[in-house]
């Protein structure tokens, strides 16, 4: 198929950015401006990514990962698929995450709406805040599965880090208010459509005129490979960041670029864990491929934290996405990291 005229010209520009970008790191930063970030790329994060060894997991890491298998273990094998083709099972999904938040001492609030004359849910649990109450960090995950998997990575990874972290903010008292949301419809073919979940709730809240400072969306998150080669990207990107897929990363549009530096610095400085950062122009390939797509639509700062999905797991989007693939280890000390980083922001 053949590229647009405009698209052609924009990857061109992404090219030559890049080239640029490579010389000017080599540079001294004092002598050039990034031509990279002229062109709304902004890849240069700061701190640096945890190196070497990982320290042993703590006391309450160990607690940490435990509870998301036994989570998503639930999720996943007693329910299993969940999405409207499979609407008892998307329905119990529903179901026992509200219980688990209400559970956590929560009041759970449901957003209905209709696809295809079924009811499909969102599901808010709210944490007040103090003297920033106004400003919110939404925490989110979308809890269907593609049809015909059971998505124990995509995303009930996300999920069961969704009601991780919420079970430990429960008692905090932040500046800001903090909401944990489980969207429905991020997969295919509600992706991208009026009937994804996260759209849905994204327009509702800018109709509202909710002060969303933050949008942090949980996609994806534990899988990871110490092995040569095993992290892909997309075109011309391999330059600049790691190709053994070990690290967690975080990703936002151009515009989201303040949001993904703050938090890549947050997470670097709390967690011994390696991580990396983009905030980059939404055209290129994966940018956009979770629920943040939907809090840029209504014009909120949004990121996606994830393991790279498909430019990484080997089973992305097929009947192998089960728990044995899961790094329960890893993905605590990314969980852990990710309360220092939402904790940061409601402040």
């Amino acid at each position: 198929m053949f590229r647009s005229r405009a698209a052609s010209w924009r990857l061109l520009a992404v090219a030559t950015a890049l080239l640029a970008g490579l010389r000017a790191a080599h540079a001294d930063p004092a002598d050039s401006v990034d031509p990279l970030e002229k062109q709304g790329m902004y890849v240069r994060m700061p701190g640096k990514s945890h190196q070497g060894e990982l320290p042993e997991l703590t006391a309450s890491q160990r607690e940490l990962a435990d509870e998301m298998k036994a989570d998503l273990r639930h999720l996943t094998v007693e329910i299993g698929e969940r999405n409207l083709n499979k609407p008892d099972a998307y329905a119990r999904a529903a179901l026992w995450i509200e219980a688990e938040l209400k559970q956590a001492g929560y009041e759970v609030r449901q957003q209905k709406f209709a696809v295809k004359g079924r009811t499909c849910l969102n599901l808010e649990a709210e944490l007040a805040g103090g003297d920033k109450a106004r400003q919110i960090v939404v925490v989110g995950a979308h809890y269907d599965s593609l049809a015909g998997t059971i998505g124990a990575n995509d995303n009930g990874t996300g999920v069961v880090a969704l009601l991780a972290l919420a079970r430990r903010f429960a008692r905090e008292k932040p500046a800001g208010t903090i909401r944990f949301v489980a969207f429905a419809n991020e997969e295919p073919p509600y992706f991208q459509t009026d009937a994804m979940g996260s759209l849905v709730y994204a327009k509702a809240c800018e109709k509202d005129g909710d002060q969303i400072v933050a949008a942090i969306i949980l996609e994806t998150i534990g899988y990871y490979s110490d092995e040569a080669g095993s992290q892909q990207y997309p075109p011309l990107f391999k330059a600049f960041y790691p190709t053994t897929g070990n690290f967690i990363g975080f990703v936002g549009n151009s515009k989201s670029s303040k949001l993904v530096k703050q938090s890549v610095r947050t997470f670097r400085e709390k967690a011994r864990f390696p991580c990396e950062g983009a905030a980059l122009p939404e055209f290129i390939q994966g940018v956009g491929w979770s629920d943040h797509w939907a809090f840029w639509q209504a014009g909120y700062p949004a990121l996606m934290v994830t393991d790279t999905a498909p430019f990484r797991y080997p089973y992305y989007h097929t009947t192998e996405d089960t728990i044995d693939k899961i790094d329960f280890e890893r993905m605590a000390r990314v969980v852990e990291g990710m309360r220092f980083v939402v904790a940061d922001l409601a402040e």
